[in-house]
């Protein structure tokens, strides 16, 4: 039986062990995360806790809706059990009529028919790095080999442990000063997931610094079970053209090597991000985007008026 239930209700002892039991659990659905990214965030549960759903809602001319929230690229279903097509579909029909519309992206693991569903496959990029180094950075793209040697011989350097606070900073004075999506909230929330994962022991900063201090490249990895998440980076300009971002990953890459992790690029949908990621010999996967649209007539046609003019 699927229940709903408000964010008072969640028993959070009992959502964190199903998520660190669930054969696709994800630290984006951890309580500590979700309390961070989306305050007052619900739920829907099987039975006790074995499979559940968060529910990311906001209201806004009146009208409740579901959203996938920033910094978080997979939520959907997480279960101790194996899941079924039927049991996903059967968590989605169960989201509550209250909610007229919602833009959402479940897991990769969570199939649905999309007969059934408004989706569309959203696509990813992991690597694995159970290799040794040399046989990874064999499947390099010669750009970005050429890329590499270029950051080698700039002399630029890595520095670990750089303040999280410096690489959103980076970020924002730079590409930050394009994206309109990320508010100051949400600068404040990544900060916080930061910190909050620094002390839980799942982020690592990584930092690049010219020959002269100048800090020009910075990313912020969260560990994930047995995956290091790319969820944050910062670039200069200065950083961009001696090649700063392809050193600190290859970096990253080269340290973990011939463990049993995969470095998840997080992305993605954007052709020239994609194509980065996929110079490091990574492997695309795919996760449902998944749109629910109950909205009267002429409000369906002005949420997507305002989504057109928006881009």
């Amino acid at each position: 039986m699927i229940k709903y239930l408000t964010n008072e209700e969640i028993d959070r002892k009992k959502w964190d062990a199903c998520i660190q039991d669930a054969f696709n659990g994800m630290v984006y659905a951890c309580s500590w995360y979700l309390d961070t990214v989306a305050e007052g965030w619900e739920a829907l549960v099987e039975n006790d806790y074995e499979s559940v759903f968060p529910l990311i809602h906001g209201k806004k001319w009146g009208i409740a809706y579901l959203y996938q929230p920033a910094f978080t690229q997979q939520l959907g279903v997480f279960s101790r059990n194996l899941l079924s097509e039927k049991l996903v579909e059967s968590f989605v029909t169960a989201i509550p009529g209250k909610y007229k519309y919602a833009e959402i992206n479940l897991n990769t693991f969570n199939k649905v028919d999309p007969g059934k569903f408004q989706l569309d496959l959203w696509k990813n990029h992991e690597l694995d790095l159970i290799k040794p180094y040399d046989g990874i950075f064999k499947d390099y793209s010669t750009n970005l080999k050429r890329n590499i040697k270029k950051a080698s011989k700039a002399g630029l350097s890595i520095l670990k442990s750089t303040k999280p606070e410096d690489i959103i900073s980076l970020f924002r004075n730079n590409r930050g000063r394009d994206i309109h999506s990320l508010s100051e909230g949400n600068y404040h929330q990544l900060q916080r997931i930061s910190y909050q994962g620094i002390y839980k022991g799942l982020i690592q900063t990584y930092a690049v610094y010219t020959s002269e201090n100048e800090l020009c490249a910075g990313a912020i990895f969260l560990k994930n079970k047995k995956k290091m998440i790319f969820l944050f980076s910062g670039l200069s300009a200065t950083g961009r053209e001696k090649g700063a971002m392809p050193f600190l990953i290859d970096t990253f890459i080269r340290e973990h090597a011939e463990q049993h992790i995969t470095l998840d690029f997080e992305g993605s949908n954007d052709p020239d991000l994609a194509r980065f990621y996929k110079s490091f010999g990574s492997e695309e996967c795919f996760y449902p985007h998944l749109q629910i649209n109950n909205l009267p007539g002429i409000v369906s046609l002005g949420v997507k008026l305002v989504k057109k003019f928006r881009k």
